[in-house]
């Protein structure tokens, strides 16, 4: 068998173990969260018969590993399940349910890496070209900074910009400072957007309206996600350029630019992608903070609100689809190495 196909194939068969190991935590993390679904949604008034009448019928009163095994079944079918809370009224599935806000997931997620990627890639290319100067050094400071900070900090910081943009004048801050230090400031201050710190989106929500919306999330991502891959394809064009094969092309005449994207960044592109794809899967899967904080309707939100319900069969679908999401890409960025592997498609 080719070598390339037997290793993706191994790789393939590794993917498929690890999703199985995970779904058997996430179902015995989320069987040993506290509290009784039953109990929560009859109230306390409820009398025991009734209480273990609506397990029977949410079927969380037969053994765990039966509801594994069950669920695992559903799961291999397309089947979610229904949710908990709507057996208490309209019956509907975690598939109705997780659709629409999964799309809206997907849509910040690829709004931002249509942001973040080529910018990481620009900027990793001029550091690379221009190390050692101050473009380096100002792009070293400001990314090592962006990516010191947690998720809901960056968030909290970029929407109370956008609060300050018509108020920073009237603070007590600002008349502290030299008038024309307060101006110059608030000056900066009206050339940022004012973009929408709530994410106020529905199923109706035009697609211009959508982007407008998603913007500010958009960018707390970005800023969060672009300082690792930038400073990846920086290091690994930089050792590019240490290569016999780079002195032979700029021999030949060709421009820094011309010898960086026909040989240094081909060929160190594997590394590169690993990490795209590692930020990518973190997009969808560490999202669950920046749409908490500007209420955005995704798939982050509804598994923290199914969290506080205890609406079990909707948080297992959730987790388990960031887990395989994860996966998925991580997988991706496996093929592409290997299928980009000169060692593995030409061997001896």
């Amino acid at each position: 068998m080719n070598p390339v196909v037997r290793t993706v194939l191994q790789r393939l068969g590794l993917g498929l173990i690890t999703l199985f190991i995970v779904s058997i935590i996430i179902f015995s993390a989320i069987a040993m969260l506290p509290g009784d679904f039953a109990k929560a949604m009859l109230g306390q008034s409820a009398t025991p018969e009734t209480v273990a009448a609506f397990q029977r019928e949410i079927g969380i009163d037969r053994p765990p590993v039966e509801r594994y095994f069950a669920w695992v079944g559903q799961i291999v079918q397309g089947d979610f399940g229904s949710s908990f809370a709507s057996r208490t009224g309209y019956r509907r599935t975690v598939a109705e349910i997780i659709a629409p806000r999964l799309y809206n997931t997907m849509f910040l997620a690829v709004m931002t890496a249509l942001i973040a990627v080529p910018l990481a890639l620009g900027l990793g290319i001029l550091a690379a070209l221009y190390r050692n100067s101050w473009f380096d050094r100002v792009v070293n400071t400001v990314t090592l900074t962006t990516i010191s900070f947690p998720e809901f900090f960056v968030a909290y910081m970029l929407a109370y910009l956008i609060i300050s943009r018509d108020t920073f004048i009237g603070t007590e801050f600002a008349q502290s400072l030299p008038e024309w230090l307060a101006a110059s400031i608030n000056w900066v201050l009206n050339l940022v957007p004012k973009f929408p710190t709530l994410a106020n989106i529905s199923d109706r929500t035009p697609l211009w309206e959508h982007v407008w919306r998603a913007a500010l999330p958009s960018i707390t991502l970005t800023l969060v996600i672009v300082a690792h891959m930038m400073r990846m394809t920086r290091a690994a064009i930089i050792n590019m350029l240490a290569s016999p094969y780079i002195d032979m092309a700029r021999l030949k005449g060709m421009s820094p630019m011309a010898i960086v994207l026909r040989h240094a960044l081909p060929n160190a592109w594997a590394p590169i992608v690993t990490v795209i794809a590692f930020n990518l899967a973190y997009l969808i899967v560490g999202v669950v903070v920046v749409e908490v904080v500007f209420v955005y309707p995704g798939i982050g939100q509804l598994m923290v609100d199914a969290v506080k319900s205890r609406d079990v069969p909707v948080v297992q679908a959730c987790a388990l689809i960031f887990a395989a999401t994860y996966i998925l890409l991580n997988l991706t960025a496996d093929i592409i190495s290997i299928a980009t592997n000169p060692r593995l498609l030409h061997p001896r």
